[in-house]
């Protein structure tokens, strides 16, 4: 490898490593003050870095809280896909599909609360574009789309599979803040059993239509 190539490698390097650097700290940041609350100070001086320096990396921090989102929901979705490997039966793969989504965010509170703005449907995009709002709720989707998928091959029409999909969506986003905020004490119930009798009165519900 010639000399400039090197340096041209190291930059690379170090610009990865910076840009890391400030993804991580402005994880903590969007963490605990949320995307409004949240500034480019406060994630620079948490990376180390001027403010100056951040706008080397991203334009703004809705450019930042895109970002990790993009890594979140990438990582989401090779959770889902992952669990799928191996499972022919259409009805193991919906069942799987739920609960890989539902497990993810169970065992990743910070993901959640990262993830919140797309929860909220995109009601309050505060200062993503139109643009980046679709790309993102497009990608919780993707993220999804194997529990349609699977409904869809256990001969569900694909419009009726694509509710069931939001349906599953909805139930364990419900399930999963009344875990993270401690509610679900409240009912002195177990969220992930919860979620299980779900998706299973879920396929129930699909073993009827498709038989009549």
């Amino acid at each position: 490898m010639s000399v400039s190539n090197q340096k041209t490698k190291r930059k690379q390097s170090l610009a990865e490593s910076k840009r890391q650097l400030i993804l991580d700290a402005a994880r903590e940041v969007f963490a605990s003050e949320g995307l409004e609350g949240a500034s480019l100070r406060a994630i620079a001086a948490k990376a180390g870095y001027t403010p100056a320096a951040l706008y080397f990396h991203f334009s703004s921090k809705e450019a930042i809280y895109a970002e990790l989102l993009r890594l979140s929901l990438t990582a989401l979705q090779t959770e889902v896909v992952g669990k799928l490997a191996g499972l022919d039966d259409p009805a193991n793969r919906f069942r799987a599909a739920a609960m890989a989504f539902y497990h993810y965010y169970a065992q990743n509170a910070q993901e959640l609360d990262l993830g919140f703005y797309l929860f909220r449907g995109g009601m309050k995009p505060a200062g993503l574009s139109r643009e980046t709002d679709t790309e993102l709720n497009k990608a919780l989707e993707n993220a999804l789309r194997p529990i349609a998928d699977a409904a869809s091959d256990l001969g569900v029409p694909q419009r009726d599979a694509d509710l069931l999909m939001v349906d599953v969506f909805a139930h364990a986003a419900g399930l999963l803040l009344l875990l993270h905020t401690g509610r679900i004490k409240m009912f002195n119930a177990a969220p992930e059993a919860l979620m299980t009798v779900f998706a299973e009165s879920k396929l129930r519900e699909i073993g009827r239509r498709v038989s009549t």
